[in-house]
């Protein structure tokens, strides 16, 4: 494998932990939003990865955001007869968000983040070093 691979390996890491990161935010930033309609309700959105396989050399060589998907577990209702979004019964609902989980997520993609830009400054390090043996 080249040396040069290793940036565009880190390079589809760092972009697929940006949306990560910005998927967590979405969701962090909706924890509160209420709906009276189960299908106007926001739904906890999480991305799909999927490593990026060198046939040629049979092995990893990046990470793909397949997409985003929408949690399906089941949406909080909230007994709350004299909030003007409540239904005919008197509940709201809420998003199926969990900020403990939301904020673990956010971490380990913030560490995987700083992980690959500290692989990309130690490669281009070791790129310099090895251009300099030749001076």
């Amino acid at each position: 494998m080249s040396l040069f691979r290793i940036f565009d390996i880190s390079g589809s890491a760092l972009h697929a932990q940006t949306v990560r990161l910005n998927t967590t935010a979405s969701n962090m930033a909706n924890i509160d939003s209420i709906s009276s309609s189960t299908d106007q309700t926001y739904r906890s959105r999480q991305p799909i990865f999927a490593a990026q396989l060198n046939e040629a050399e049979e092995a990893a060589s990046g990470v793909d955001v397949l997409g985003i998907v929408e949690s399906q577990t089941p949406l909080r209702r909230e007994y709350r007869p004299d909030h003007p979004l409540a239904d005919e019964d008197g509940y709201i609902n809420l998003p199926n968000v969990n900020p403990i989980e939301e904020m673990a997520d956010m971490i380990s993609a913030s560490r995987s983040y700083q992980a690959n830009v500290e692989v990309l400054n130690t490669s281009k390090q070791m790129m310099m070093r090895t251009l300099a043996l030749g001076e």
